[in-house]
């Protein structure tokens, strides 16, 4: 596929979303690496946007410079918004109480530990749904609770052969102490991606390094 019907392809997933304002968003592409460029209202829809091209057959990389630019009526003070994002992070049973949050002219910064990656993620899903937040930056360090299996690599290729999503046959996993470095080839991102949060359920990883190439 050329970069124009990929870029084509990109544009559609963009603007079908019926959760993005596509109208002031800008979707290029070049060598199958998209770049999406322009504003939207809220970090979800920048969020939503990148999940959006993530999902297009034939991208291998999504490059978001999207600005967020919340409208006045949304805007908060950053010691408003750190209440209202610290409260959400509590209500919330996938977060740790470890977590903390530091806002400042609207970014939030996540900090603290958990002990699964699910749990990191689920703390930037909560922030990147509250109005008012511009961008998170993920610092939560894991600090495994559980010892890595007594096979974990071979975990990990069994979760892999597992999953629909994934060729699994393309794909090479190693081991560094609680690193897994993950190799080989996938047919698209979201198979890339697929294969990574594979690696990341096994219990004691606290690092995955994705090196799998796509080949289209």
């Amino acid at each position: 596929m050329s970069d124009d019907e990929l870029q084509r392809d990109v544009n559609d997933a963009i603007f079908y979303d019926p959760k993005v304002d596509s109208v002031a968003i800008v979707a290029t592409v070049e060598k199958a690496v998209a770049t999406l460029r322009g504003t939207v209202g809220s970090l979800r829809e920048k969020v939503e946007a990148e999940n959006d091209v993530r999902h297009v057959a034939g991208v291998v990389e999504v490059r978001n410079e999207l600005v967020v630019t919340p409208l006045d009526a949304g805007r908060r003070d950053d010691a408003d918004l750190r209440g209202a994002v610290l409260q959400a992070l509590v209500l919330d049973s996938g977060v740790p109480s470890t977590v903390d949050v530091r806002i400042v002219d609207s970014w939030a910064t996540l900090s603290g530990t958990a002990s699964w990656q699910h749990q990191r993620a689920e703390a930037e899903t909560v922030v990147s749904r509250m109005e008012s937040v511009r961008g998170v930056t993920n610092d939560i360090r894991l600090v495994a609770a559980e010892p890595l299996a007594l096979d974990v690599r071979q975990s990990i290729v069994d979760a892999l052969e597992r999953n629909a999503r994934v060729d699994a046959k393309g794909i090479t996993v190693e081991m560094d102490g609680t690193t897994v470095v993950l190799g080989g080839t996938a047919t698209s991102l979201a198979e890339r991606l697929e294969a990574a949060a594979a690696a990341w359920a096994s219990p004691g990883v606290t690092e995955v390094v994705n090196q799998i190439e796509i080949v289209n």
